[in-house]
């Protein structure tokens, strides 16, 4: 398949410029343009610059979801190790990297560190801020509730859930090469997916959507809604997120970004949660045969992949093969639907882009 290269700074300004035409600040369109250079990096077509402006599109700066040039609020916190911080609605990905940072901080003096984030705007791919903790030195982890709630429970008819996903980040790169990174969206599939296949006339897989009657489709023109993987396993641990969110302050999940809908005093936003561990504060010091920590992790995962199981792949190696690849060509891979998807883009915001003089190659 053929695929074009796209430089990273070029990359980086059109999405910036994107983000300032739309009324951003400066900081908030460096962080956005930083943000989707992470997903094109690492392959991932789910959550990059066009799914993050499509973002902001329906439920963003043009819809009252987000607010350009918003200043947070970083609220008293009794716990040393906690802060809770209020959003108000500033861009997500903005709050996500100084949120991952601040935990990490806190874990630098406590061990472990949290930051829980009221009326956010939603902050595309967990796994960014996770793989970036990861990489220096961190067991981070982050959730959040879904802009939309476009799941339907295990056994029910009617959207209530976000995509809801988890990640977490290990430092395990000086031991197999890259950060163990597990990232999932507790749906089938998330509805970036659904638009990418729509993008590249392709078919879902069974099992991922449903259609305005709530019955099952592969066709993703026709999905209204999506479905829990793993059934009531997923539903569960989408169910973590709406409750961690209950918490710290979000409210109904079937209003969330349908702003003008339900009382005026209900709340329309999502809820983030950060969390960063230092690997030495877990250690306790007996591991077998005298090995240190970083022995020990990886004898276990030596383990885990010996026995036979020497092809199975580890979460997060499709990433690091997916930068590999961006390090190999000496920039971002996009595909043709992808590359008009940002000559749109650029148009929108005055950015000259020439489509025709990036270099192409097969992949």
């Amino acid at each position: 398949m053929i695929n074009f290269i796209v430089p990273r700074q070029v990359h980086h300004d059109l999405v910036a410029s994107a983000y300032r035409h739309r009324g951003y600040t400066a900081d908030e369109a460096q962080a956005a343009a930083r943000f989707s250079e992470l997903t094109a990096w690492h392959g991932i077509k789910t959550h990059n610059a066009i799914k993050a402006l499509h973002l902001d599109e329906l439920f963003g700066s043009k819809a009252g979801g987000c607010v350009p040039g918003a200043k947070m609020e970083k609220l008293p916190s009794k716990y040393p190790a906690v802060q809770r911080w209020n959003a108000n609605r500033k861009l997500g990905q903005a709050v996500g990297f100084e949120a991952m940072q601040a935990a990490m901080d806190l874990a630098d003096q406590f061990g472990v560190g949290i930051v829980a984030v009221d009326n956010a705007f939603h902050y595309l791919w967990g796994g960014g801020y996770v793989i970036d903790a990861a990489k220096k030195g961190y067991i981070a982890y982050t959730c959040c509730t879904a802009a939309l709630a476009e799941v339907v429970p295990f056994g029910g008819k009617f959207p209530t859930l976000g995509t809801n996903p988890h990640s977490w980040g290990f430092p395990t790169q000086d031991l197999i090469g890259f950060p163990i990174c597990i990232d999932w969206a507790t749906s089938t599939v998330a509805m970036g997916r659904v638009q990418q296949f729509i993008r590249e006339g392709k078919q879902l897989p069974p099992g991922c959507g449903v259609d305005e009657h709530g019955n099952e489709t592969s066709d993703p023109n026709k999905v209204k809604a999506l479905l829990p993987f793993g059934q009531h396993k997923g539903y569960g641990l989408s169910l973590i997120d709406e409750l961690i969110a209950a918490y710290t302050g979000g409210s109904l999940p079937t209003l969330r970004s349908r702003w003008g809908t339900g009382p005026k005093d209900e709340k329309h936003t999502p809820n983030f949660f950060f969390q960063c561990i230092r690997p030495d504060a877990l250690d306790c010091g007996d591991f077998a045969q005298g090995r240190k920590q970083g022995e020990n992790v990886k004898a276990v995962i030596a383990d885990i992949l010996s026995h036979g199981n020497e092809k199975a792949m580890l979460p997060g190696q499709l990433e690091a093969n997916a930068a590999a690849q961006s390090q190999k060509h000496g920039g971002l891979i996009f595909t043709q639907a992808e590359i008009d998807a940002l000559a749109h883009i650029a148009a929108e915001a005055g950015f000259a882009f020439d489509a025709n003089g990036l270099k192409k190659v097969e992949i």
